[in-house]
């Protein structure tokens, strides 16, 4: 697991890069997979809009970009760090990939598979479990995705469009 000021530091990375995943119209979600040293082997901002992908979260493609510069998918002594809560496709994927430390900002009370309407990483059907740790930089990375959700629900009043 990496250090508490390691965390922060890509906690904030990440909170810039979901803020410009948010100015292209995705949900301003960014991940970082980091290895045993701290270091990025992979990223991601979602990009299920830009690249009409039902799988485009930022987790995945984190993973996926490890996975191709690695070599392999398992990744039992790296974090990955996340803006907001995984979902239950997304920590299905973590767990199979054998991440170590999962490191969360904004908790999903709705939608959260690992502590918030669900946790898989504690299921007793998990082959794999990890560490998670919520909330690191968790006020900041929920009022991104509040503002961001907001600014889209005026546009869509003021285009006399209704909510999904």
């Amino acid at each position: 697991m990496v250090s508490d000021a390691v965390s922060l530091l890509w906690m904030d990375r990440l909170l810039r890069l979901s803020e410009l995943a948010g100015a292209r119209g995705e949900i301003p979600v960014a991940a970082a997979l980091l290895d045993e040293a701290g270091r990025c082997v992979g990223w991601g901002s979602n990009r299920r809009h830009r690249r009409a992908d039902p799988l485009g979260h930022a987790e995945l493609l984190a993973l996926r970009q490890a996975a191709a510069a690695r070599g392999d998918w398992r990744f039992n002594g790296c974090t990955l760090l996340v803006t907001l809560e995984p979902c239950p496709m997304c920590a299905g994927a973590l767990i199979q990939a054998r991440v170590g430390t999962v490191i969360y900002a904004a908790p999903d009370p709705k939608r959260g598979a690992l502590g918030g309407s669900l946790n898989l990483a504690s299921h007793a059907s998990a082959h794999h479990h990890m560490v998670v740790k919520g909330g690191v930089r968790g006020e900041r990375a929920g009022e991104q995705l509040e503002d961001w959700f907001r600014l889209r629900r005026l546009a869509r009043q003021g285009n006399g469009a209704t909510e999904a």
